[in-house]
This record gives C-alpha cells, sequence and structure tokens, in this order.
C-alpha cells in the first residue's frame, strides 16, 4: 500500500458540494502518527512500520510495552498498528505520519470495530423469518426453527445461523472517497459511513481497489446491449430531440 494512518471516528455530518447537493460524510481524527517500529527486508524478512497513535499513561503499559517504547526512544501509545508501505524504507523511527499524507480525491478503505449489540436472535442477528401467528403457532414465533436432520446428519453443520453475540466485529468499508483534508486540525472527512461509533478506533489505507480510467464523453455509456444505459427509448423526450 503506498499509504496509511491510524484515527478515530468524531461522527458524521453533511456538507454542500460546489452543486449545492448535500454529501453525507463522516470526519476522523487522523494522527498524528508516530513511527515506533521499522522491519526490514534483510531482519524481518518484510518491509513495513509500526505506527502508533494517542498518547498513553505509563501506569497503564505493561513492562514489555515500557520497553518497546523505551527503545524506540517515543512516548507511549495507545494504538498501535503495523502497515505495508511502500515507502517504508524511507520513514525512520520517530517520524511523524500526518494527515496531509492523504489529499482530497484519494480513494480509501477504513477499517474499524463495528457497534456492539449484545446477544440478539436469529431474526435480528440474521433476518430470519418469523414464523407465522395463527392456527396453532404456539410461542415459537421468534425461533430459529429447524437446524437440520435429526437422522443424518444428526448434527448441526458449521456456520448455521442462530442466536448470539452480534456485532463488535472487524469491518472494512471498502473505495470511499476523501472529501477534505485540514492538516491543522488532524482532520480528514471522508463521504458516506464508516463502521464503528463515535470515538471508535479505525485504520486508513489508500483502497485496493481498482480505479477505472475514463476516456472521453462517452465513458459512462455502457457498450453492453443488456444495460439500460446502452438503450434508446423512442417514447422518451430526451431521445425524440436528438
Amino acid at each position: 500500500m503506498k499509504k496509511a494512518i491510524i484515527g478515530k471516528k468524531i461522527g458524521m455530518t453533511q456538507i454542500f458540494d460546489e452543486a449545492g447537493k448535500v454529501v453525507p460524510v463522516t470526519v476522523i481524527e487522523a494522527g498524528p502518527c508516530v513511527v515506533v517500529q521499522k522491519k526490514t527486508v534483510e531482519k524481518e524478512g518484510y518491509a513495513a512500520v509500526q505506527l502508533g497513535f494517542e498518547d498513553a499513561a505509563e501506569k497503564q503499559l505493561t513492562k514489555p510495552e515500557k520497553g518497546h517504547f523505551a527503545k524506540a526512544g517515543v512516548d507511549a501509545k495507545k494504538h498501535l498498528k503495523e502497515f505495508r508501505l511502500d515507502n517504508s524504507d524511507e520513514l525512520n523511527v520517530g517520524d511523524v505520519v500526518t494527515a496531509d499524507a492523504f489529499q482530497a480525491g484519494d480513494h480509501i478503505d477504513v477499517t474499524g470495530t463495528s457497534k456492539g449489540h449484545g446477544y440478539q436472535g436469529a431474526i435480528k442477528r440474521f433476518h430470519a423469518q418469523r414464523t407465522p401467528t395463527t392456527h396453532g403457532g404456539g410461542p415459537v414465533h421468534r425461533q430459529a426453527g429447524s437446524m437440520g436432520s435429526s437422522s443424518s446428519p444428526s448434527r448441526i453443520f458449521k456456520g448455521h445461523i442462530g442466536a448470539g453475540q452480534m456485532g463488535v466485529d472487524q469491518v472494512t468499508v471498502q473505495n470511499l472517497d476523501v472529501v477534505k483534508v485540514d492538516p491543522e486540525l488532524n482532520m480528514i472527512v471522508v463521504r458516506g459511513a464508516i463502521p464503528g461509533p463515535k470515538g471508535g478506533v479505525v485504520y486508513l489505507k489508500n483502497t485496493v481497489k481498482a480505479q477505472p480510467v475514463k476516456k472521453g464523453a462517452a465513458a459512462a455509456v455502457s457498450v453492453n446491449p443488456q444495460k439500460a444505459s446502452a438503450h434508446v427509448n423512442p417514447q422518451k423526450a430526451s431521445a425524440r430531440t436528438k
């Protein structure tokens, strides 16, 4: 990956673009992040850097963590994350990565921990259907129902839906575009929603999605005859005026 940073979700709001359209955005406090550790191909077998975000009190650290930060000669950090950056060789321990690593128009992937919803049933957790409420349905309307055959295989296959902990999962939202970057406020504004509650730690990195290259005004017109964009409806006024 080309660039990455650790941040904290502040919340969602909306802004107006140049055309006057409302754009829902998420505000992220990104960095500053300090390079705590540097890994090289000669020693570890791969090139990467470990970034630290948000200062931590010394009393909150274990002895191994204190030694880790003392060896690097940097202040203690709450959150550590390793990134395999293309320019890892150019960064050294103690360097600071700020929000201006990204620019408006960049496409990024945001990884965070989803909101926790506690112990939930199959209907809320997996959108299962409820049983009929009439004709002797009984008090089982929101239960999971049949789990499989009793004679064969006489067991429940792994991954079958059921009640359990909902949320608190690692979720990555891909291909979000950066709307605004403010290095003075350590702020990155991203179009759309990202996982996690307010104050949740998120990891930003350039997207793995390939960005299509548009060529000319007709780039948005599909050449696939099965797609609606390739059809011309003679009953529409826009087609009659051509």
